[in-house]
């Protein structure tokens, strides 16, 4: 068990460097230069709120031993981490990482435009009434997985459609940037967005390849333990791997098609778009099913995330395209393609199986997709009926880093020069200088 535990903490580690630094690049790039503060800043907000509301009631409420509902548990039972023995905090710590970059990730939808102070609020209750709920039915023995046979193995439902559904409710509620569609609102860093994606891709293994849940025989038996672990940890590596490799492939081929470039932009939403169908069926299918996957899933959200601008939904950085759609994608999929031969053990439509596991993974997509629905929109509109979610117009278009923060990330004229003048008042004598030339 000592190896296992050592694994678990370097899972962990990975999954915490997903929020802060790797999605936080990731985002940060894809805003425009007057933004990308804001939007770091909602990344790392995320990861210390959720933090502290998870030790206090969300494990409890995730995975308590008194089920309320069979829709969460008691959020009392386990509060602050009552009765949790120490060896039992490398699972509380891996969980709550999972916690936090779900929540993350909804910021993305609403980059540009919402008050720090009222996503800051909105955190512990999101993840309160809809996280943890979802957690708890899908992995804590509530609803989902007592009335379905539906595979979730590190969160297609709890994670990226709860996610994506609640930025596309956010979205819709808040309303556009000011200019969206009027004037152009392109990444302001690319780089720092390639290099989050790669950040990210290197945490996922944290992230798919830490949730393997032991079986009974094998915290019986050391040789069984090393053998399950072994064995699914190495699907669960690959399948990950290849189905990202498909993703980024068949979105830059789709761009290619559509737009007549494959740009670095697209390379990276791949990426995450593979990594984001293969969450939940990594260890439910085989390398023919994650390659199909990841592919779909490439292909699919590249045509997706073009949809905003003919709809008109201000999806700042494109998560209902990517997580809504990848999330709805990968978990749906396994209905299809997966095999009893991978770790989850079932027989998918394509192998034999029949249609009982894709009703399965249909009726876990769609109850997560409600549930996230009807509770975020009450807490988006309380919100916004209370302390509101908008900054002032004018901090919108001057810029939200200085309107909410009072700095600005690229302050390339406030220092000094090299002779100790100002360089602000450098640059207004050249422009003098060269118009009385």
């Amino acid at each position: 068990m000592d190896g296992y535990y050592a694994f678990m903490l370097v899972a962990t580690a990975l999954v915490l460097m997903m929020t802060v630094p790797a999605l936080a690049l990731f985002y940060g790039g894809m805003s425009r230069s007057k933004s990308v503060l804001n939007m770091m800043m909602m990344s790392y907000v995320s990861m210390g709120v959720v933090a502290i509301v998870y030790v206090l009631w969300g494990w409890s409420m995730t995975f308590g031993p008194n089920d309320v509902g069979s829709l969460f548990a008691n959020p009392f039972d386990l509060f602050g981490l009552k009765d949790v023995t120490s060896d039992g905090y490398i699972a509380v710590m891996f969980q709550m990482t999972f916690a936090a970059i779900t929540a993350a990730l909804i910021s993305g939808a609403i980059a540009d435009r919402v008050k720090l102070s009222s996503w800051i609020v909105f955190l512990p209750f999101w993840v309160t009434l809809s996280y943890f709920p979802i957690g708890h039915m899908v992995w804590g023995g509530g609803f989902i997985s007592d009335h379905f046979g539906a595979q979730d193995y590190a969160g297609g439902t709890v994670v990226h459609i709860n996610a994506g559904v609640a930025g596309l409710v956010l979205a819709l509620v808040i309303g556009k940037r000011v200019g969206f569609g009027k004037e152009p609102m392109r990444p302001h860093n690319l780089t720092l967005t390639m290099l989050g994606a790669g950040l990210l891709w290197f945490g996922w293994y944290g992230f798919n390849v830490g949730s393997i849940v032991l079986s009974e025989e094998s915290l019986a038996d050391p040789s069984a333990l090393s053998a399950q672990f072994q064995s699914e940890t190495g699907v669960t590596f690959l399948n990950t791997t290849i189905a990202t490799c498909a993703a980024m492939l068949a979105w830059l081929l789709v761009e290619r098609i559509l737009h007549g470039k494959a740009t670095s932009l697209g390379a990276a939403s791949g990426i995450v778009a593979g990594l984001v169908a293969i969450t939940p069926s990594c260890g439910a299918v085989e390398l023919p099913g994650a390659i199909l996957i990841g592919a779909v899933a490439g292909g699919a959200c590249a045509w997706a995330v073009g949809l905003k601008f003919k709809v008109g939904l201000d999806d700042s950085l494109d998560v209902v395209g990517v997580h809504l759609v990848g999330g709805v994608i990968g978990t749906v999929l396994i209905g299809l393609v997966s095999s009893a031969d991978a770790p989850g053990g079932i027989d998918g439509l394509f192998y034999g199986g029949g249609l009982g596991s894709l009703g399965d993974q249909v009726m876990a997509a769609l109850i997560a997709i409600v549930w996230s629905a009807v509770f975020t929109g009450l807490i988006a509109f309380a919100i916004k009926f209370t302390i509101g979610w908008r900054v002032p117009e004018e901090g919108e278009v001057d810029g939200i880093d200085f309107a909410q923060h009072g700095e600005t990330a690229y302050d390339l004229h406030s220092g000094l020069g090299s002779t100790g003048t100002s360089t602000s008042v450098l640059a207004k004598n050249t422009v003098s200088e060269g118009v009385n030339a």
